[in-house]
């Protein structure tokens, strides 16, 4: 796995970049969180490829038991990808709900991921 280092607003972030890395479990999560934070970072970003395709299917759990991880540990994350050709309305109101918070984000690109990581107030 790659994770490239970059400091923004002071803070430093993890952004991974590893096109074969798929997290399938809260284990896999744990793994990411303690890699990043073993490198001084308490932010990741993480493209949506590197998540497996039940994580978008809200029926199955895995995105809550994932999530759940960054929850409890305050690790803020970004998911840069484009969401709109998921059909579901659930999961369209959970990255809505999401994105209305503080932790964790569902957005388009980095810049986006930045802003919403780093924002004083949205």
């Amino acid at each position: 796995m790659t994770i490239k280092i970059q400091e923004i607003h002071d803070q430093k972030v993890a952004m991974i970049d590893s096109p074969d890395l798929v997290i399938r479990d809260e284990q896999q999560a744990l793994n990411l969180m303690a890699d990043a934070s073993s490198l001084g970072a308490r932010a990741i970003i993480l493209p949506a490829e590197n998540l497996c395709s039940e994580f978008f299917d809200l029926k199955t759990g895995v995105a809550g038991s994932i999530l759940q991880k960054f929850s409890n540990y305050q690790v803020k994350l970004a998911i840069i990808g484009i969401f709109d050709h998921y059909q579901s309305q659930s999961l369209a109101a959970f990255i809505r709900e999401s994105n209305r918070g503080n932790l964790i984000f569902f957005v388009p690109d980095l810049e986006t991921a930045k802003q919403y990581l780093f924002a004083k107030s949205r």
